[in-house]
């Protein structure tokens, strides 16, 4: 197990470029599962959770090759179902969360799709109901291995339908879209998960010959084809990443320039940061964070305490509540974190309390945190990171404490974040990768 020796207090200084998104390559990867032509994609980040996903292709028989760093080809021409029921494919996709959606595009062109019950992050129960919910309307038949914990969906041929989803879940909504691209008939999905990750899975379908309509609304209308053929397509950059960077600037007091971050697909998350008082410049497609010594917390009109909370897109994302939360210990003035979604996702916290942090945890969903105004500083310590998200918050709360703090068990981070020791240090960070937890 991989640890970070941090010492911080130091302030960055630099530009930074962000990765791919790891959300949109986890769908678009298993969009190549549609079709036996070749398809290419860009920008893809090399993180964990995306390279492991690529082997499992890999292994299911796709043909994957290697372009360039970020550039890749991948032609399923000769699948192997029979290894979806190997021992060695319920471990490689057991791990993987974003595995679950190879289940849409294997049912759609193959009329069947196995998945063991995927792993992740440990934030709290992520059903799978929307998924299976909703590929059942489409006409498969479902079945769970419960001592296995082996979920199996087959169908002669699926048909479009009317969906009303349970939840606007982003991989539940790809994974129908995908298996309706390829049925019979017209599907309409109400309260569908419209994120950006979204859009640009049903535009890269349409490229392939799809025809959706709707895109970018929480009603999307796909009407089935017989075929799809292949294309190419670029990632956008990774917003997750880029609020990250937007928050280490504001807790570091850093200077730093984040390029090419496709502005007008980051929602309200600029705005979310505005309210913690974070001042920055849009230039062209960059944004620049300037160094500040403090950063003031709005308060709702009638001067109550600010509430951020998460929601559907275009509402705040609930991957960036742990970097807001951290950003927030030092801000001037109070905040109110909601997160809505995930009841394990604030446990984190205690860390940040053993450095110092004035945070209230109300309950699982709820913490109150009491910004220092750098006023108190943290203090280092020796952590593990439980989660992506919560992961890269410890880094950048390490970061910020003057002294050097230990954080273990970084795979976490390594799973999202692409070479972030190596891209901060080029910064001005101190951080050393170890190879064991000794320190």
């Amino acid at each position: 197990m991989a640890s970070f020796k941090v010492t911080g207090g130091n302030p960055l200084r630099g530009a930074i470029t962000p990765q791919g998104a790891k959300n949109e390559a986890l769908q678009v990867l298993c969009a190549c599962l549609l079709t036996p032509e070749k398809i290419t994609i860009h920008n893809i980040p090399d993180i964990l959770d995306v390279l492991n996903l690529i082997d499992l292709l890999r292994s299911m028989g796709v043909e994957v090759t290697s372009l360039s760093d970020h550039d890749y080809a991948f032609q399923a021409r000769n699948i192997n179902i029979d290894y979806l029921l190997s021992d060695n494919f319920k471990e490689r996709s057991a791990g993987l969360r974003g595995s679950l959606m190879i289940i849409g595009p294997l049912l759609a062109r193959f009329g069947k799709g196995y998945i063991p019950r995927p792993g992740g992050d440990k934030i709290g129960r992520r059903r799978m109901d929307t998924h299976i919910n909703g590929l059942i309307s489409l006409g498969a038949k479902f079945d769970y291995e419960y001592n296995e914990e082996f979920y199996r969906l087959e169908c002669k041929k699926l048909k479009g339908c009317y969906l009303l989803l349970e939840e606007a879940s982003v991989t539940g909504t790809a994974n129908i879209i995908m298996a309706a691209t390829l049925a019979d008939g017209e599907t309409t999905i109400y309260h569908a998960a419209c994120e950006p990750y979204i859009q640009q899975l049903c535009l890269m379908l349409n490229r392939m010959g799809a025809k959706i309509t709707g895109i970018g609304s929480n009603m999307l209308s796909i009407k089935g084809v017989d075929r799809l053929t292949g294309c190419e397509h670029t990632l956008l950059p990774d917003m997750i990443e880029i609020g990250s960077f937007i928050g280490l600037a504001a807790m570091t007091r850093s200077e730093i320039l984040i390029r090419n971050v496709s502005y007008p697909n980051l929602g309200m998350i600029p705005n979310v940061f505005r309210k913690l008082g974070i001042d920055f410049e849009v230039r062209n497609d960059d944004i620049f964070i300037p160094s500040q010594d403090h950063y003031q917390v709005d308060t709702f009109i009638d001067g109550s305490i600010l509430t951020i909370d998460d929601a559907p897109w275009p509402g705040f994302t609930p991957d960036l509540l742990s970097v807001v939360l951290v950003v927030a210990t030092q801000a001037r003035g109070s905040v109110l974190i909601h997160q809505k979604m995930f009841e394990s996702r604030l446990f984190f916290v205690d860390k940040l309390i053993d450095m110092g942090a004035q945070i209230i945890l109300c309950d699982p969903h709820r913490a109150t945190v009491i910004g220092l105004d750098h006023q108190i500083q943290l203090r280092p310590t020796v952590m593990t990171s439980p989660d992506i998200r919560a992961g890269v918050a410890l880094l950048i709360a390490a970061l910020s404490a003057h002294g050097t703090s230990i954080i273990h068990n970084i795979e976490q981070i390594d799973r999202g974040y692409q070479y972030i020791d190596e891209r901060l240090n080029a910064l001005g960070a101190k951080i050393t990768r170890l190879n064991n937890r000794s320190g």
